[in-house]
Protein backbone atom coordinates (compact mmCIF):
# COMPACT_ATOMS: atom_id res chain seq x y z
CA UNK A 1 0.00 0.00 0.00
CA UNK A 2 2.98 2.67 0.29
CA UNK A 3 4.23 1.77 -3.10
CA UNK A 4 1.23 4.18 -4.56
CA UNK A 5 1.97 6.98 -2.79
CA UNK A 6 6.17 6.66 -3.81
CA UNK A 7 4.35 6.32 -7.25
CA UNK A 8 2.34 9.55 -6.81
CA UNK A 9 5.25 11.50 -5.83
CA UNK A 10 7.10 10.47 -8.44
CA UNK A 11 5.08 11.19 -11.17
CA UNK A 12 4.54 14.80 -9.07
CA UNK A 13 8.30 15.27 -9.57
CA UNK A 14 8.21 14.87 -13.04
CA UNK A 15 5.66 16.34 -13.89
CA UNK A 16 7.53 19.38 -12.10
CA UNK A 17 10.55 18.66 -13.79
CA UNK A 18 9.12 18.52 -17.38
CA UNK A 19 6.93 22.03 -16.79
CA UNK A 20 9.87 23.42 -15.29
CA UNK A 21 12.40 22.58 -18.73
CA UNK A 22 9.24 23.54 -20.84
CA UNK A 23 9.67 26.89 -19.42
CA UNK A 24 13.73 27.01 -19.44
CA UNK A 25 13.15 26.24 -23.28
CA UNK A 26 10.46 28.97 -24.27
CA UNK A 27 12.54 31.19 -22.14
CA UNK A 28 15.35 30.71 -24.29
CA UNK A 29 13.85 30.86 -27.60
CA UNK A 30 12.64 34.31 -26.40
CA UNK A 31 15.39 35.73 -25.93
CA UNK A 32 17.12 34.36 -28.84
CA UNK A 33 14.61 34.52 -31.46
CA UNK A 34 15.28 37.98 -32.95
CA UNK A 35 19.01 36.81 -32.71
CA UNK A 36 18.37 33.55 -34.65
CA UNK A 37 16.37 35.52 -37.13
CA UNK A 38 18.53 37.78 -38.22
CA UNK A 39 21.44 35.58 -38.31
CA UNK A 40 19.20 33.58 -41.16
CA UNK A 41 18.49 37.20 -42.52
CA UNK A 42 22.14 37.48 -42.82
CA UNK A 43 23.14 34.09 -44.73
CA UNK A 44 20.06 34.52 -46.49
CA UNK A 45 21.22 37.62 -48.07
CA UNK A 46 24.90 36.93 -48.14
CA UNK A 47 23.90 34.63 -50.50
CA UNK A 48 21.73 36.93 -53.13
CA UNK A 49 24.78 38.93 -52.90
CA UNK A 50 27.27 36.26 -53.91
CA UNK A 51 24.91 35.94 -57.09
CA UNK A 52 24.40 40.27 -57.60
CA UNK A 53 26.34 41.89 -55.73
CA UNK A 54 25.94 45.27 -53.96
CA UNK A 55 27.84 47.23 -56.76
CA UNK A 56 25.35 45.81 -59.59
CA UNK A 57 22.68 47.34 -57.67
CA UNK A 58 21.02 49.43 -54.86
CA UNK A 59 18.16 47.97 -53.23
CA UNK A 60 17.34 45.20 -50.94
CA UNK A 61 17.01 42.21 -53.00
CA UNK A 62 16.23 40.33 -49.42
CA UNK A 63 12.83 42.74 -49.25
CA UNK A 64 12.11 43.19 -52.75
CA UNK A 65 10.91 39.60 -53.57
CA UNK A 66 7.98 37.86 -55.37
CA UNK A 67 6.76 34.71 -54.91
CA UNK A 68 6.98 32.10 -57.58
CA UNK A 69 4.27 29.18 -57.59
CA UNK A 70 4.85 25.63 -57.26
CA UNK A 71 3.23 25.27 -60.79
CA UNK A 72 5.60 28.04 -62.53
CA UNK A 73 6.40 25.91 -65.37
CA UNK A 74 10.11 24.96 -66.43
CA UNK A 75 11.61 25.42 -62.35
CA UNK A 76 10.28 22.56 -61.12
CA UNK A 77 9.39 23.85 -57.57
CA UNK A 78 8.01 21.68 -55.02
CA UNK A 79 6.43 24.11 -53.53
CA UNK A 80 5.78 28.39 -54.11
CA UNK A 81 9.32 29.96 -53.23
CA UNK A 82 10.63 33.38 -53.08
CA UNK A 83 12.51 35.10 -56.14
CA UNK A 84 14.06 38.35 -55.78
CA UNK A 85 14.60 41.72 -57.96
CA UNK A 86 17.71 43.64 -58.24
CA UNK A 87 17.52 47.57 -59.00
CA UNK A 88 19.59 50.41 -60.11
CA UNK A 89 16.92 53.13 -58.89
CA UNK A 90 13.38 52.60 -60.54
CA UNK A 91 15.51 50.01 -63.39
CA UNK A 92 15.32 46.41 -63.00
CA UNK A 93 18.84 45.03 -63.69
CA UNK A 94 18.00 41.26 -62.73
CA UNK A 95 16.35 38.95 -60.73
CA UNK A 96 16.97 35.78 -59.20
CA UNK A 97 14.84 32.94 -59.65
CA UNK A 98 14.40 29.91 -57.81
CA UNK A 99 14.55 26.51 -59.49
CA UNK A 100 14.96 23.01 -58.51
CA UNK A 101 16.41 19.74 -59.82
CA UNK A 102 14.26 17.05 -59.49
CA UNK A 103 16.98 14.54 -61.16
CA UNK A 104 19.73 14.90 -58.72
CA UNK A 105 21.49 11.49 -57.84
CA UNK A 106 20.32 11.49 -54.43
CA UNK A 107 17.39 13.66 -54.84
CA UNK A 108 16.13 17.45 -55.58
CA UNK A 109 18.60 20.08 -55.68
CA UNK A 110 17.36 23.53 -55.03
CA UNK A 111 19.11 26.01 -56.73
CA UNK A 112 19.02 29.78 -57.21
CA UNK A 113 19.57 31.19 -60.09
CA UNK A 114 20.86 34.75 -60.83
CA UNK A 115 19.69 36.35 -64.57
CA UNK A 116 20.58 39.80 -65.85
CA UNK A 117 18.15 41.53 -68.05
CA UNK A 118 20.34 40.65 -71.08
CA UNK A 119 19.86 37.47 -70.41
CA UNK A 120 23.19 36.07 -68.95
CA UNK A 121 23.38 34.27 -65.91
CA UNK A 122 24.25 36.40 -62.95
CA UNK A 123 25.33 33.26 -61.33
CA UNK A 124 24.24 30.00 -59.43
CA UNK A 125 23.89 28.67 -56.30
CA UNK A 126 23.10 25.53 -54.70
CA UNK A 127 20.63 25.72 -51.46
CA UNK A 128 20.22 22.53 -50.89
CA UNK A 129 20.87 19.14 -51.57
CA UNK A 130 21.94 15.35 -50.47
CA UNK A 131 24.59 14.18 -53.08
CA UNK A 132 27.29 12.11 -52.28
CA UNK A 133 30.06 14.11 -50.38
CA UNK A 134 33.46 13.39 -52.50
CA UNK A 135 31.44 13.35 -55.67
CA UNK A 136 28.77 15.31 -56.11
CA UNK A 137 28.66 17.69 -53.73
CA UNK A 138 31.35 19.26 -55.88
CA UNK A 139 28.01 21.90 -57.27
CA UNK A 140 28.75 22.92 -53.81
CA UNK A 141 31.37 26.51 -54.04
CA UNK A 142 32.41 25.41 -50.49
CA UNK A 143 33.51 22.38 -52.67
CA UNK A 144 34.77 23.63 -56.14
CA UNK A 145 34.55 26.35 -58.07
CA UNK A 146 32.32 24.33 -60.69
CA UNK A 147 29.05 26.37 -60.12
CA UNK A 148 31.10 29.23 -61.34
CA UNK A 149 31.18 28.32 -64.61
CA UNK A 150 27.35 29.45 -65.72
CA UNK A 151 28.50 33.25 -64.63
CA UNK A 152 27.92 34.97 -67.83
CA UNK A 153 26.52 32.41 -69.52
CA UNK A 154 22.77 33.06 -71.83
CA UNK A 155 20.82 30.60 -73.85
CA UNK A 156 22.86 31.45 -77.09
CA UNK A 157 26.50 30.80 -75.02
CA UNK A 158 27.05 28.50 -75.10
CA UNK A 159 24.56 26.94 -78.28
CA UNK A 160 21.26 25.22 -77.14
CA UNK A 161 23.31 22.05 -78.19
CA UNK A 162 25.74 22.53 -75.94
CA UNK A 163 23.99 23.48 -72.90
CA UNK A 164 25.18 19.75 -72.04
CA UNK A 165 28.03 18.01 -69.95
CA UNK A 166 30.71 17.00 -71.81
CA UNK A 167 30.05 13.36 -71.63
CA UNK A 168 26.83 14.43 -73.36
CA UNK A 169 28.16 15.86 -76.20
CA UNK A 170 28.28 19.79 -74.22
CA UNK A 171 31.09 22.10 -72.73
CA UNK A 172 30.03 21.78 -69.24
CA UNK A 173 32.40 19.62 -67.14
CA UNK A 174 31.56 16.38 -65.18
CA UNK A 175 32.94 14.93 -62.14
CA UNK A 176 34.89 11.87 -61.88
CA UNK A 177 32.53 9.07 -61.16
CA UNK A 178 29.54 11.35 -60.98
CA UNK A 179 27.91 12.72 -64.05
CA UNK A 180 24.16 12.78 -62.94
CA UNK A 181 24.60 15.48 -59.99
CA UNK A 182 25.99 18.13 -62.68
CA UNK A 183 23.94 17.04 -65.57
CA UNK A 184 21.14 18.17 -63.57
CA UNK A 185 22.31 20.92 -62.55
CA UNK A 186 22.73 21.85 -66.27
CA UNK A 187 19.58 21.64 -67.30
CA UNK A 188 18.04 23.09 -64.67
CA UNK A 189 19.95 26.38 -64.83
CA UNK A 190 19.05 26.43 -69.04
CA UNK A 191 15.51 26.02 -68.12
CA UNK A 192 15.68 28.71 -65.22
CA UNK A 193 16.98 30.86 -68.82
CA UNK A 194 14.04 29.60 -70.78
CA UNK A 195 11.72 30.86 -67.87
CA UNK A 196 13.08 34.11 -67.90
CA UNK A 197 12.75 34.92 -71.37
CA UNK A 198 9.97 33.77 -71.82
CA UNK A 199 8.52 36.00 -68.81
CA UNK A 200 10.43 38.97 -69.77
CA UNK A 201 8.16 41.53 -70.00
CA UNK A 202 7.01 40.76 -66.25
CA UNK A 203 10.43 40.22 -65.15
CA UNK A 204 12.09 42.99 -65.90
CA UNK A 205 9.82 45.91 -67.09
CA UNK A 206 9.47 48.21 -64.40
CA UNK A 207 5.94 48.91 -65.58
CA UNK A 208 4.57 45.37 -65.75
CA UNK A 209 6.39 43.74 -63.38
CA UNK A 210 5.93 41.21 -60.55
CA UNK A 211 5.75 42.91 -57.72
CA UNK A 212 6.69 41.98 -54.29
CA UNK A 213 4.61 39.34 -52.69
CA UNK A 214 2.68 38.85 -56.60
CA UNK A 215 2.68 35.18 -57.65
CA UNK A 216 3.32 33.84 -61.06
Amino acid sequence: MRLLPAISRNSLLLGIFAAATTLVIGAIYSATKDDIALAERIAEEKQLLEIIPSEKHDNSMLDDHFTVDREAPLLALRQSRRGYIARDGDRIIGVILPATARDGYSGDIRLLVGIYVDGTVAGVRVVTHRETPGLGDAIDLKKSDWILDFSGRSLGDPPAEQWRVKKDGGMFDQFTGATVTPRAVVNATRRALDYAEQNRARLFTADDAITPGEAT
